[in-house]
């Protein structure tokens, strides 16, 4: 093959257009690092034309500028010039050849410097050269990189550019071509036009309206508010300018200002008329005055009767411009107040309530609608004949007020009788320190036998102390105060419920709502009453569920098996049907109602059926591990609802359970909620409560009877499993490791489930399946001693199979047994789907049961 023919003429001829660009790039940074001083003092000196700096200079001023700019310029050009050097054509090639891969270019140029003779060797040279070449046919030229920053480090250049953008922005670029326009003094022309004058009308700030530079107004008409302030300036001589207005009221004059030729005059438009103005530059102004109407106050309804007791009447207001502030009076009525008993005699004087109405914080004020809120609760006057008047006024003064209205100040109401009774007293006390001796000559005949009054003997005692203050002589203000705040907050502790006991408090509720319905209680009431034994049921269900749990027996009407059962959707039917008939002023119906829901719960009782796992061998030590199994799982909520406030504040031990809104609440008297632990486990920390679990199951272990058999053996593993997972979560707790430690008590509660059951069927080993009454058919059913209808039901999972001895979750007997195998299994898809869509079922047994419709309800 012959070798290729060689480059003719020169190689890099076809290059000149990228070495040139890359010549005029070397040449434009040499030029910016030579005169970039110069470049950033002409864009400071653009930008100070743009903005019309020299108008602002006089004659004198502008060429000491303009001199001083340009010996900067020649001092900054100076070192530009001295190290400026325009690039070669050899500096382009190299910079260009630098750019690409193998340095193509400088191969272009270079000759071989032995074996030119050689065939071999000058064709391997071309072959070079040509892919040389084809590589430097990618060259392009680079852009240019002045690198100013080391040479500007305080960002001269930066500061200029962005004065230019600033000045070609909202400046006058174009102004650098015309001359400047410096101020002159007045020529003659100008001081033949006299003396001049200026005016301002500025009206009152509460209108929002603009001020007004009377020299600018076109035409002689003028509309201001009432109240506008006119001020005048007058310059030349005094009186040299006439002037004359009927706006006002006294006329104004001017007034000379001291030290110089000017007159002043300041007046307040209180009326339409003229302004005039004389002089060759004289003006006539027409004002007419807008007039201010008086502001407007309305009530729309009067205020009800609210739950809580507070006064929130709301009201309406109105302006032309707008409401500068409003107050509320009351006042009490005596000729509509019942005078009788201790309000026969003659009130002590007390002051009017007076509060200040609420105004929008923003948003106008001429037009708007409000509420006045005010807790009146505990005032003397409370659900006493008052009279309410509203008063308004604008910023000009003028007031405007809606009138008195008689109305019942609202209060809070008390329907436990008890607590109804210790609130009169104090009405009557407050209403006059007279009534002193009245007031204890009652509590001591409601003291007479205080046992099934009060529900704590503290109460008494604390009642025989206010006794003794009301006879000790003449009651002072404070004292009386301080007797009817003790009354005050024994009737809210008797109102407000207190009782441990679930029952009473559930029957305390109906008592309350059924006396609300009686007296004529406001929708409000009602719904606050309704919700109070709404949450009073629930807690005494609760109670009959645990105490169920324990004895293995459900609530059940009655001691026959053939009773009446029912459940807890049909009670919030019930209650919902009540609350219905009430909005719907059916009260007679709803009372009717009320009442077999009343002796619906009383007939509701949980008793003990015989032959229960006291009589087994080891069923005490079921029921002992069924506690501690419920108090594991409760412990487990308890570190779920701390790890939901984490992370703790500063401080504060990660272990210590802080009350919180899941956590349980302390009743008045001091005594722990029904089914929420004692004040003693709430006091202690997550890890105390966790080692005395772990203590406590280690006790019940030593307990418990010894049993052979496999299933034996797995229950002693799963509890002994139980044990470790518990010191575990123990130890997490201690650091602070919530997350670690929950999972620790899920196992704790896995392992605690497989143990009982496992010890269930160790029992039932131990126990025999054969013995009487404890059958297949034995452990579904416990006859009475009998064997007739006594007999009840155990309790059954979701499933239909009934809960075993000692709460061991099987059963024995054939879950789909009889004839009738596909109703069976109808009406076990009809119990899940009823759980399914009970919202107070816990999330994960909803969620359980929706997978099982899933699965089996399509087939």
């Amino acid at each position: 093959m012959p070798p290729p023919p060689p480059l003719p003429g020169d190689p890099l001829a076809p290059l000149a257009r990228p070495i040139a660009l890359t010549r005029a790039a070397m040449t434009a940074e040499r030029l910016l690092r030579a005169f970039w001083p110069l470049l950033t003092l002409a864009a400071i000196t653009f930008t100070l034309l743009a903005f019309r700096l020299p108008d602002y200079l006089s004659g004198r001023q502008w060429p000491v500028l303009a001199g001083s700019l340009g010996f900067l310029a020649v001092v900054l050009a100076a070192p530009g010039f001295r190290r400026f050097r325009l690039p070669s054509r050899a500096e382009a090639i190299a910079r260009l050849d630098a750019t690409l891969p193998g340095r193509p270019l400088a191969a272009l140029t270079d000759s071989l410097a032995l074996g030119e003779t050689d065939p071999a060797t000058r064709a391997l040279w071309a072959l070079h050269r040509g892919r040389m070449a084809e590589r430097a046919a990618a060259a392009r030229a680079p852009l240019p990189t002045p690198d100013l920053a080391p040479r500007d480090p305080y960002g001269l250049r930066i500061s200029a550019l962005t004065g230019v953008t600033v000045a070609l922005i909202f400046g006058a670029p174009l102004a650098i071509f015309k001359p400047a326009e410096h101020p002159q003094p007045p020529g003659a022309a100008e001081a033949a036009m006299g003396p001049a004058w200026e005016g301002w009308a500025e009206p009152p700030r509460y209108t929002g309206k603009p001020g007004l530079y009377l020299n600018g107004v076109d035409g002689d008409a003028l509309s201001l508010p009432e109240g506008t302030k006119l001020s005048f300036r007058f310059y030349g001589a005094p009186g040299s300018v006439p002037f004359s207005e009927t706006v006002s009221s006294p006329a104004a004059t001017p007034e000379k200002a001291e030290g110089a030729e000017v007159q002043s005059l300041d007046l307040i438009a209180r009326r339409s008329g003229m302004v005039e103005i004389g002089g060759r530059m004289g003006r006539s102004f027409k004002v007419t005055l807008l007039s201010d109407a008086a502001p407007a106050v309305e009530l729309p309804r009067l205020a009800e009767r609210r739950a809580d007791g507070k006064l929130a009447q709301p009201f309406h207001a109105t302006d032309d411009y707008g409401i500068a502030k409003g107050q509320a009076h009351v006042s009490l009525d005596l000729a509509a107040i019942d005078r009788r008993y201790g309000l026969a005699i003659d009130p002590e004087p007390r002051p009017d309530l007076v509060f200040d109405l609420p105004l929008p914080i923003t948003g106008s004020r001429a037009d708007f609608t409000e509420t006045l809120a005010e807790d009146m609760s505990e005032h003397p006057w409370a659900n006493l004949p008052v009279k309410l008047s509203l008063s308004v006024e604008d910023g000009l003064g003028q007031t405007g007020t809606s009138g008195e209205q008689t109305f019942d100040l609202p209060g809070r109401r008390f329907f436990d009788p008890r607590a109804a009774a210790l609130i009169e007293m104090r009405r009557d006390l407050l209403w006059s320190r007279e009534n002193a001796p009245r007031t204890a000559a009652l509590l001591r005949a409601i003291l007479n036998r205080p046992e099934g009054v009060f529900p704590a003997p503290q109460m008494a005692e604390a009642l025989h102390a206010q006794i003794e203050r009301l006879e000790g002589g003449p009651l002072s203000p404070e004292a009386r105060d301080e007797v009817a705040k003790v009354l005050w907050d024994m009737a809210k502790l008797l109102e407000d419920g207190g009782l441990a006991d679930a029952l009473a408090a559930m029957q305390q509720a109906q008592e309350r709502l059924s006396e609300a319905i009686r007296n004529g209680a406001s929708k409000d009431e009602i719904a606050k009453l309704m919700a109070e034994l709404k949450e009073a049921t629930d807690r005494y269900l609760q109670m009959l569920a645990e105490r169920a749990t324990e004895q293995e027996q459900g609530p059940q009407f009655g001691q026959k098996q053939d009773s009446q059962r029912i459940t807890g959707d049909q009670i919030q039917k019930m209650m919902e049907e009540i609350q219905r008939l009430m909005e719907e002023g059916k009260m007679a119906e709803a009372q009717e109602l009320l009442d077999q829901l009343s002796r619906m719960m009383q007939n509701m009782k949980v008793t003990q059926g015989e032959g229960g796992d006291g009589d087994m061998p080891g069923g005490k030590a079921m029921k002992d591990l069924g506690q501690t199994l419920r108090d594991q799982q409760k412990l487990s909520d308890d570190s779920f609802r701390q790890m939901q406030r984490s992370p703790q504040p500063e401080g504060v031990d990660p272990g210590l359970e802080q009350p919180g809104p899941g956590a349980p609440q302390a009743q008045p008297d001091g005594q722990p909620q029904a089914g929420e632990g004692t004040a003693e486990d709430q006091g202690k920390s997550l890890a105390e409560r966790q080692r005395a679990l772990r203590r406590e199951l280690e006790r019940q272990r030593g307990l418990m009877p010894r049993l052979g058999g496999d299933a034996a053996k797995e229950a002693e593993r799963s509890l002994d499993g139980a044990g470790k997972a518990m010191d575990g979560a123990e130890q997490a707790l201690k650091d602070g490791d919530l997350g670690g430690a929950i999972d620790k008590q899920a196992d704790a509660i896995e392992a605690l489930r497989e143990g009982m059951r496992k010890l269930g069927e160790a029992m039932a080993e131990e126990n025999g399946q054969g013995q009487s009454g404890q059958g297949a058919e034995g452990m579904e059913r416990r006859g009475d001693a009998m064997g007739g209808h006594g007999a009840r039901e155990l309790p059954r999972d979701p499933l239909g199979r009934a809960t075993g001895d000692g709460s061991r979750i099987g059963s024995d007997s054939d879950l789909l047994k009889g004839d009738d195998v596909y109703r069976r299994a109808r009406d076990l898809l009809d119990e899940i789907r009823r759980r399914t869509a009970d919202r107070q079922r816990p999330e994960t047994e909803r969620d359980y049961l929706r997978r099982l419709l899933d699965r089996f309800a399509g087939q």
